[in-house]
């Protein structure tokens, strides 16, 4: 028999072993390609933006090679694993080391030949549905072809063939320093067994979960830094991650086992058949799990972290432009009125709001609930704000009242808000060249009523109108303020955003307006519409969403994927034990009860942790990105939830079909 025979045999025999590995070949070929497809779509490069958008993708094609190549590896070691009996029969029947090799090599390479072939067909597929979902969550029209880029092909083999390469050596490695005895030992030794614990164990236990408990503590606190050292933020970041994955790594190892022990022991030596299918071999191989349940672990609550972040953004898109400009379209310090009038020859109807403003130094020290963190450059007893006339304010905003010498502040929201704390009813000294003249602050507001060009993202104090008729003809007032007026336009009609939005660029330069600083000089800034906010928010977040949804499927189909094999080998290995219970009486309704109770910790507990992981790791940094948390988040682990359920039910269903061929 040929060396190519006894290949096609042996495939043929091992088809069962064979799909696994397969399946995994063919998914990251997939995966792989039409992610990198996109950087070569003319659909995508034809849109604007569509270079930036390229790069970016470009960017992250790398991290999902990596995750491709760990995903092929692991795929790898655990079909040599569960094919190391047969590899011990051809060594045994007199075929030398190299020529094992020859053979298995040779197995690879049609394999991984009809896996790229597969693969890179139902990517060019499924590569104009990633597109149109793309182009759908940037809100661009544009026509999506069937393209087949030749580049993309290119560099997919470039990478598989490498990576090939890599498995090879990986393949030669492992037979070359295995003996014959081990090969046929391989699947009982898969996992070293833990028989007894002592008190240093259970040290380590109890350290795991103190750990992560401070990690999540510790983000609570992520910005409340006493320490004017630059690094602190950095130090204490990589502290929690420090803490939370060492002690989820603990709390698999030691924790998770010890109470296992204590339930059984509390037992008595009384345990169903439940027990012994469920809590013992989690015990007992916990020693074994505990690295790639802390990996699986960690991977789960990162991609549903950074997915979180990105839909935060995306989903408060339009939230953050309304924030940001609070109208449709601005105009500043009486410049643009051509733009008014033209909406006037078009007769579209608009509504105006004109705003007087001010900028002054004031001293806020009294007014902070708390100390600004270490790093952030503002000083609290001289700081910059804008002033805004209470008549003004309360054409828009008719339920507030004040009285001489009270103030409220409006837009204080988002990070400023959560980083720099304020307390009604305590005094603000705004600085004027005849003294400090005290506000007392009675109201604090979410709702923006400037632009971010004028506010800077900060919240603006309304003072009475006495007040403020004061503060303009003050000298270091006027020095100060480089914006005097706004000029906010709404349109009745929303359907004619677009085209007006054409109007003011024509009309305003683009929407650049000019100011002149606190030293004299003249500056000029590009003012947004409303809508354009909006839509470069959603073609940065846009990107980012999709990039980080393809990634998170890459995390979940991988910590999944491995989750599952390992329960398909650990099924394959528990089979004889199966058959023993079934002919001793046991129904396959009592063995699967045992199995449920096992696949729930298997698939649940890592789940859980890495829920609770991202949760802390969201909650100590959202404001940054959005207005929104709990509808994105809940969202997001919601179909995280769904998705990586399915890998459960289908290790169940192995676990099923295991337990029907056992008698």
């Amino acid at each position: 028999m040929t060396l190519s025979q006894l290949v096609l045999r042996s495939m043929k025999k091992n088809i069962k072993h064979y799909y696994l590995y397969f399946f995994a070949l063919i998914f990251s070929v997939t995966l792989y390609f039409s992610f990198i497809t996109l950087q070569y779509n003319p659909s995508v490069l034809g849109i604007s933006g569509g270079v930036k958008m390229t790069a970016g993708i470009k960017a992250a094609s790398y991290v999902l090679m990596f995750v491709v190549v760990f995903f092929v590896l692991y795929a790898n070691h655990l079909f040599m694993k569960r094919r190391s009996k047969e590899i011990g029969l051809y060594q045994l029947i007199g075929m030398s080391k190299g020529l094992v090799i020859r053979l298995l090599a040779l197995e690879s390479v049609v394999l991984w030949c009809s896996a790229i072939g597969i693969g890179v067909g139902i990517g060019y597929l499924t590569s104009r549905l990633f597109t149109m979902i793309l182009l759908r969550l940037l809100e661009k029209e544009a026509l999506v072809t069937m393209t087949f880029s030749t580049q993309a092909l290119q560099m997919t083999l470039s990478v598989f063939a490498i990576l090939l390469i890599v498995v090879l050596i990986q393949t030669s490695f492992m037979i070359r320093r295995s003996s014959l005895l081990s090969l046929f030992n391989a699947s009982k030794t898969a996992d070293t067994r833990v028989k007894r614990f002592n008190a240093f164990q259970m040290f380590l236990g109890f350290i795991g979960l103190v750990s992560i408990a401070y990690g999540y503590y510790l983000s609570t606190k992520l910005f409340e830094i006493d320490s004017p050292n630059a690094n602190a933020l950095f130090i204490r970041m990589i502290l929690i991650l420090g803490t939370t994955i060492g002690g989820t790594f603990f709390v698999f190892r030691f924790s998770v086992a010890f109470l296992m022990n204590i339930i059984r022991k509390k037992k008595r030596g009384h345990l169903s058949l439940v027990d012994v299918l469920s809590l013992t071999p989690i015990m007992h191989r916990m020693k074994g799990n505990a690295k790639s349940l802390t990996l699986i672990t960690v991977m789960s609550a990162f991609a549903l972290a950074i997915l979180s972040l990105s839909y935060i953004s995306y989903y408060s898109a339009s939230a953050n432009a309304q924030r940001s400009v609070p109208n449709d379209f601005i105009l500043l310090n009486d410049q643009g009125q051509a733009f008014t009038e033209r909406l006037k020859e078009e007769k579209i109807e608009f509504k105006q709001t004109d705003f007087s403003i001010l900028s002054v130094l004031f001293d806020m020290s009294e007014i902070l609930e708390k100390d600004i963190p270490a790093g952030v450059n503002i000083d609290p007893k001289s700081s910059e704000t804008v002033v805004m006339k209470h008549s003004e304010v309360q054409k828009v905003m008719p339920e507030f009242k004040l009285k001489e010498g009270e103030g409220y502040f409006v837009g204080y929201s988002g990070v400023l808000a959560e980083f720099m704390p304020f307390q009604n009813n305590k005094p603000v000294h705004i600085k004027t060249s005849a003294g400090d003249v005290t506000v007392q602050i009675k109201k604090l507001d979410e709702k923006p009523l400037l632009s971010y060009r004028v506010t800077y993202a900060g919240p603006v104090l309304v003072v009475t109108d006495e007040l403020f008729e004061l503060l303009t003809n003050d000298p270091i007032v006027q020095k100060q303020t480089g914006w005097t007026k706004q000029v906010g336009i709404d349109l009745a009609d929303k359907t004619k955003i677009k085209e007006v939005q054409s109007l003011y660029k024509e009309s305003t330069n683009g929407g650049t307006f000019k100011y002149v600083n606190a030293n004299g000089a003249s500056e000029s800034v590009s003012q947004d519409s409303q809508e354009s906010y909006r839509q470069s928010t959603l073609e940065l977040f846009g990107l980012v969403i999709f990039i980080t949804g393809f990634l998170g499927l890459a995390f979940l189909m991988t910590t999944g994927s491995i989750l599952y094999f390992k329960q398909m080998t650990e099924a394959e290995e528990e089979r004889a034990s199966y058959t023993v219970l079934r002919k001793i009486g046991f129904s396959k309704k009592d063995l699967m009860k045992g199995i449920y109770m096992k696949q729930v910790f298997n698939f649940g507990v890592p789940l859980v942790i890495g829920l609770a992981h991202s949760y802390f790791a969201v909650k100590s940094g959202w404001m940054m990105f959005g207005t929104e948390l709990v509808t994105p988040l809940l969202i997001t682990m919601g179909v995280y939830v769904i998705l990586y359920s399915i890998f459960a039910l289908l290790s169940v269903g192995y676990y099923r079909k295991v337990v029907n061929e056992s008698l």
